[in-house]
């Protein structure tokens, strides 16, 4: 993966991390999703880091990810798991 955009999904990863307040007040606002809102906070989180991942790819590579680029990210994801678990609760 390109350097540059893996300090953008790492950076994504942290900024969301430090607004995880932000990501409860989404669950909590939408009351029919309040019984499952620590999932929903959950695929919050990971949605806009996904978001970010492909916005970087676009900026900064002129282009869409490739498989490969998604499987390393995915694998980023995997190895911050219990990081992005621990910011939401």
């Amino acid at each position: 993966m390109d350097p540059k955009l893996k300090e953008k999904i790492n950076q994504k990863i942290k900024e969301v991390e430090e607004n995880s307040d932000e990501i409860f007040k989404i669950a909590k606002s939408l009351d029919k999703l309040r019984t499952h809102s620590d999932s929903f906070s959950y695929g919050i989180f990971i949605g806009r880091i996904y978001n970010s991942f492909y916005y970087q790819c676009r900026r900064i590579l002129k282009r869409n990810p490739t498989k490969e680029e998604f499987l390393e990210f995915l694998d980023i994801l995997h190895k911050r798991q219990k990081e992005i678990l621990n910011s939401l609760s």
